[in-house]
């Protein structure tokens, strides 16, 4: 179960549960908690004419129909309506991420993450839900002003990507105040862990490594970033959807500890057990005045209201994923990674 705000308990035993973007790394990981918990899940995710369903495969194949797969683009708004219709709650993920093909394509990132979360919102307007819970992401506040960032912290449009994903959250938020929407935005700082594709920094590093690269070339090594691992962020959701306090509000998802990226490299070393050295490649640098130089949450809010508070060490986090992208290795092709 989980813990409501006030110290009691909040129970998803037959609750009707949609998520946004639920084949993905951090929507099948809530996927599974919400299944564990007793929820109906009903899962949106890409229509893919081959029928992929990314990490939602087993569900698919165990015959059980705890959930319910729909297919569809959040940019569809009949779809979209469709799918919350009978809805408790919805967790909308679903988004266009990825800093580097922003630059190339920003129509697109507005297309899906702002007018998609129109929808979504419409329609849970329109359907009465119980709490909409709103995906973001903490590259909205750009490089830190101030650490640790705090949700008041100055939005930062650094990268089309964030431009995008700030418009989304307004969006959002926008609904609660012209039209009570019972909606929360959860803020996550850089989740990683196993599931996570091979555009991100920590999965990059571990399938070269794990390949047998002896020499890891990355981009500036001097960012920080603010780890949270998969299965803490997914529960911080869960704890947002039962916190009336949220309503109208964003709550970040951290773990208020900081890493470098060369740092963090080293790390990623020690825990494959393998041997490799880290250079730096001026060809995988972002644009002047697009690199976030440093990301570290406060998550006192996430803690005082929704009684949140990440339980995974790094150290741990970076073991487990390290596993899980060595009994992979079909998912990777390190020749073909940017970071």
């Amino acid at each position: 179960m989980t813990i409501a705000h006030d110290g009691t308990a909040f129970d998803w035993t037959g609750r009707t549960v949609l998520v946004t973007g639920a084949e993905g790394f951090i929507g099948s990981t809530l996927v599974d908690l919400l299944v564990a918990r007793g929820a109906r899940v009903r899962a949106f995710v890409h229509y893919k004419p081959y029928a992929e369903k990314g990490h939602l495969k087993r569900y698919l194949a165990d015959g059980t129909g705890e959930v319910e797969m729909w297919a569809g683009d959040v940019r569809d708004a009949g779809r979209v309506s469709d799918a919350v219709a009978g809805c408790d709650t919805v967790f909308h993920l679903a988004a266009l991420i990825g800093i580097p093909y922003s630059y190339d394509s920003p129509g697109a990132y507005v297309q899906t993450n702002v007018t998609g979360t129109q929808n979504v919102a419409e329609a849970c307007r329109r359907w009465g839900v119980r709490r909409l819970v709103h995906t973001s992401t903490s590259e909205v506040y750009g490089t830190a002003l101030t650490a640790p960032i705090s949700e008041t912290h100055p939005l930062q449009p650094q990268s089309p990507y964030s431009a995008s994903k700030i418009g989304a959250d307004m969006m959002a938020l926008s609904f609660h105040h012209a039209f009570e929407l019972p909606v929360a935005v959860v803020r996550p700082f850089n989740t990683y862990g196993p599931r996570q594709s091979a555009r991100a920094v920590i999965p990059t590093i571990l399938a070269q490594l794990h390949a047998g690269v002896r020499e890891i070339r990355l981009g500036s090594l001097t960012p920080t970033r603010d780890f949270t691992y998969v299965t803490d962020t997914a529960e911080g959701f869960l704890a947002v959807a039962a916190c009336d306090r949220a309503l109208g509000e964003v709550v970040n998802l951290g773990t208020g500890q900081e890493i470098s990226i060369g740092d963090l490299a080293a790390a990623l070393i020690a825990a494959s057990g393998r041997e490799a050295s880290v250079v730096t490649d001026p060809a995988r640098l972002r644009p002047s005045g697009s690199e976030v130089e440093r990301l570290l949450s406060d998550n006192s809010r996430a803690l005082a209201w929704a009684s949140w508070a990440p339980r995974v060490p790094l150290a741990e986090g970076l073991r487990r994923t390290s596993d899980w992208v060595a009994t992979h290795p079909h998912l990777f092709a390190p020749a073909r990674y940017q970071v």
